[in-house]
């Protein structure tokens, strides 16, 4: 991998693809849909969420350790990693589009779903990407190199996160069910055939050393893996970044959760129909990986460091104007929205980046005869996916005070005006005030220098 290949990028960013086709969809549809078409009652959702914390925190970790130090090549081998779990991962990707039965209004079972199909979905997309993850840092240790992944990578975003526009367009944003689970299924089989692809050709420079090492050295004991776990907790640019991503991962979910419900309530029909609103979704997951292309040139300049500081400086300012504009400015609001999700997706992708370097650090720091990568990325997880489920827990317990679980219902009064007011502060003030606190963390982070070096450790 000395000269680093175009291929090898081609095999790591193919699961990219299928993963972005597949995540883009669930994450902007799963809370319409039990909210709306399966009426889930408000309990039976904060249940689910609650479950769905406990072991989206949990699985990151333990999948770490295993990919990390199993034996079995089906878990230390990342291509192998994908090249199993991706059908299960596309398969659990359906389980939430075909209810069980016909749900009643706050049906128990449609709470059941729901957590099982959180539970599942995560778990194989952890298991698939903690393995990418590790790729990512495991394929080259120069910094140009990953940026060519980073820009391999939001091509095959790009096109992976269109299909929430074209999901979108063909079901008219879900009003046509039967089109939604046909595409839905498209979606889940091209995505298999995707990762599968990397499963096949993508490879780690530390394969052939992890066989050979492990063939000889005995197992972890407990101590060794606590004593590991303890040496990246206590790395100080790693607490900065979790406490840092925590907040991201929040307004990921924040944005593609909700992002739908503030435009139909925000935003009167007559002034965004249907179609155009489709297209501002759509945009929404599409431009974030045009605005990361766009600044490859200014990745190799400046770093990471800067531009996801700038990132959180711009979303701060940018909800603070639209806070004194008001809510009437429609064009402005809908703009907002949607530029809103393009800063937070975009900041997000370059994430990769300081982890690998904290993996690089961590790797140099304890002379490892191979890095820790997917307990890095693991334990990283562990804080920072709680907030996936948070986000739409806080937002969900706010909006049903102010009668948005009874605005479907016929005969139910609902003080609408007073709805809207509180989603529109929702809008304005959840960016504005986490954004001005990652601002506050970031600028802690000390490794702000790895585009202006070559390999910190050679590949080979």
């Amino acid at each position: 991998m000395r000269n680093f290949a175009h291929p090898a990028a081609l095999a790591y960013c193919m699961t990219t693809l299928g993963a972005g086709m597949m995540n883009s969809i669930f994450s902007f549809y799963y809370v319409k849909l039990f909210l709306n078409k399966y009426r889930i009652s408000e309990a039976a959702f904060h249940q689910s969420q609650v479950v769905y914390m406990i072991w989206n925190a949990l699985n990151d970790p333990l999948f770490g350790y295993l990919q990390d130090n199993s034996r079995m090549e089906c878990c230390s081998r990342r291509r192998l990693s994908i090249l199993y779990g991706a059908p299960l991962y596309c398969l659990s990707f359906l389980l939430a589009w075909f209810p069980w039965r016909t749900y009643e209004t706050e049906d128990w079972l449609s709470g059941v779903h729901l957590m099982v199909t959180l539970c599942a979905f995560d778990g194989m997309l952890t298991f698939v990407l903690l393995a990418q993850c590790a790729l990512f840092a495991e394929i080259s240790g120069n910094h140009h190199n990953r940026l060519r992944l980073i820009k391999y990578s939001q091509l095959a975003s790009l096109v992976g996160s269109s299909s929430v526009l074209f999901c979108g367009l063909l079901s008219k944003n879900m009003e046509d069910f039967a089109s939604f689970q046909a595409f839905s299924v498209l979606v889940a089989v091209v995505a298999c055939v995707c990762m599968l692809y990397t499963g096949l050709h993508s490879e780690s420079r530390f394969d052939s050393k992890s066989s050979a090492d492990d063939a000889q050295s005995p197992p972890l004991s407990l101590a060794s893996v606590l004593s590991m776990t303890w040496q990246i907790l206590t790395n100080r640019d790693f607490q900065v970044f979790v406490f840092m991503n925590f907040f991201q991962v929040f307004m990921v979910a924040f944005c593609n959760n909700f992002t739908m419900i503030f435009a139909e309530q925000l935003i009167p029909q007559d002034v965004l129909p249907s179609l155009a609103k489709s297209v501002m979704y759509g945009a929404g997951f599409i431009c974030p990986q045009i605005l990361v292309l766009c600044s490859q040139d200014l990745l190799r300049k400046f770093g990471y460091f800067r531009l996801i500081l700038i990132s959180f400086c711009v979303e701060a300012g940018a909800a603070l104007i639209m806070l004194l504009l008001g809510p009437h400015n429609y064009y402005f609001l809908a703009l907002f929205l949607t530029s809103n999700m393009v800063l937070v997706q975009a900041a997000f992708s370059l994430f990769n980046l300081p982890l690998a370097d904290i993996i690089d650090s961590d790797l140099q720091k304890y002379k490892r005869s191979s890095p820790l990568s997917s307990m890095v990325f693991g334990t990283n997880a562990l804080f920072t996916k709680p907030a996936q489920s948070l986000a739409p827990m806080l937002v969900v317990s706010v909006l049903n005070q102010y009668g948005y679980a009874e605005i479907n219902d016929a005969g139910k009064n609902v003080d609408s005006a007073a709805l809207r007011s509180c989603m529109f502060l929702l809008v304005c003030v959840v960016p504005l005030c986490v954004a001005l606190l990652q601002v506050l963390v970031w600028r802690l982070f000390s490794i702000r220098d790895s585009h202006t070096l070559g390999a910190k450790y050679t590949d080979g």
